[in-house]
């Protein structure tokens, strides 16, 4: 079973970011499922260069489009992200360096970000960029 299934309180109604959100919860559940079959160690740096894939590619969508539009929290929100990228280069950085991080710390530390960040500051944006016309 899913750590994590999507649902209608994840939605920021924006199709493309909606779709984008849903990746991250596939990540997360990828390695819920694997530490489950006792296998975290083993898909951790998958996961990590999934993440970091996905965080460069997610969130220069979400800031080109609050930047072009002229979304009034697009520093804060900005500031998130980078706060989140840097997380993640550091976690990576100690696995690479044979410092693995621990599955479940990494797990924990995604579901709750992903939960936090898109309920808070990711609704914000989506009335917004609604008013905008984009779906």
């Amino acid at each position: 079973m899913a750590l994590l299934s999507w649902c209608d309180k994840f939605s920021v109604q924006v199709r493309q970011f909606d779709e984008e959100h849903k990746q991250l919860i596939a990540l997360v559940n990828q390695l819920h499922d694997a530490m489950k079959m006792g296998q975290g160690k083993q898909v951790i740096g998958d996961v990590l260069n999934g993440l970091i894939n996905y965080t460069q590619n997610h969130f220069a969508a979400e800031e080109r489009l609050m930047k072009a539009h002229g979304f009034p929290d697009y520093e804060k929100h900005k500031k998130e992200h980078n706060q989140l990228t840097m997380s993640v280069l550091d976690l990576q950085k100690g696995y690479l360096a044979g410092n693995a991080p621990l599955s479940q710390s990494v797990m924990v530390f995604l579901k709750d970000w992903l939960t936090s960040h898109i309920q808070g500051v990711d609704k914000e944006y989506g009335p917004f960029l609604n008013g905008k016309g984009l779906k």
